[in-house]
């Protein structure tokens, strides 16, 4: 509940009052990186779609950018699982330019979003 309540404030603050229409894309570019042996690992993901990284899957639900600036910050809802345990670690928006405002915990892995991709 609390998490929720977070990302749907994290979402109001993170785009300017003009900028407030949103366009969606039908897919993203996040980066995991794998904290133990400092390798980073491009991911492009489609809507709907699924990736591993390491024992982590991370699956795209929807991207979304200001509709009048598609090079502008980019917002992604994420659920990501540890796939050795059967558990969600994070499911929510991570948003481009602020990834600690919502982000990922756990020991070995990073992930975050890049962009929004056609």
């Amino acid at each position: 509940m609390i998490r929720s309540l977070a990302a749907a404030l994290i979402m109001a603050l993170a785009l300017p009052a003009a900028a407030q229409d949103v366009a969606r894309a039908p897919g993203a570019l996040l980066r995991g990186l794998d904290k133990v042996s400092g390798r980073t690992t491009d991911i492009p993901l489609k809507v709907g779609e699924e990736a591993r990284i390491g024992r982590l899957q991370v699956r795209l639900g929807e991207c979304r950018y200001p509709a009048g600036n598609p090079s502008s910050d980019a917002y992604a809802q994420l659920t990501i699982t540890d796939l050795s345990q059967n558990v969600t670690l994070f499911s929510g928006w991570m948003i481009a330019s602020s990834p600690a405002l919502s982000a990922l915990d756990d020991a070995r892995y990073d992930v975050w979003v890049i962009s929004c991709q056609s």
